[in-house]
């Protein structure tokens, strides 16, 4: 039960940042294009990156953690879905150049984002 508790836990947290982080970039940039789930996704990957690959070189540190912040807390905090459904608003309104943009940079800097936060987690290590 404990390790349901700490993923909705985790969850609630993660997607309440994410509703504030795309809020906050929407107003400050506009959303023709989703800069707010953009944001999201690339810091969303960093995170995964760093946090999983601390988390695996710590055996000492409570299997809860992985429970807690990887599963529950980027989980949440991710938006891979919204991600999917404002590609397919953008393509439907025949923005073609935005949707085709979206992909790529998402896909793009989200894997060098995963790369660069599992560095940067190996620095923890």
């Amino acid at each position: 039960m404990t390790k349901y508790l700490l993923v909705g836990l985790g969850g609630a947290i993660g997607s309440m940042l994410r509703f504030g982080v795309s809020a906050y970039v929407g107003e400050r940039l506009g959303t023709r294009f989703p800069y707010g789930t953009f944001i999201v996704n690339c810091t969303g990957s960093f995170l995964i990156g760093l946090v999983v690959t601390v988390l695996l070189a710590r055996s000492d540190w409570s299997p809860n953690w992985r429970y807690l912040v990887p599963i529950g807390f980027i989980g949440g905090y991710t938006t891979f879905s919204a991600f999917e459904a404002e590609t397919f608003r953008s393509f439907q309104e025949g923005e073609l150049w935005i949707a085709g943009l979206n992909v790529f940079l998402s896909v793009t800097v989200g894997f060098i984002s995963v790369w660069l936060g599992v560095i940067t987690g190996r620095k923890f290590s």
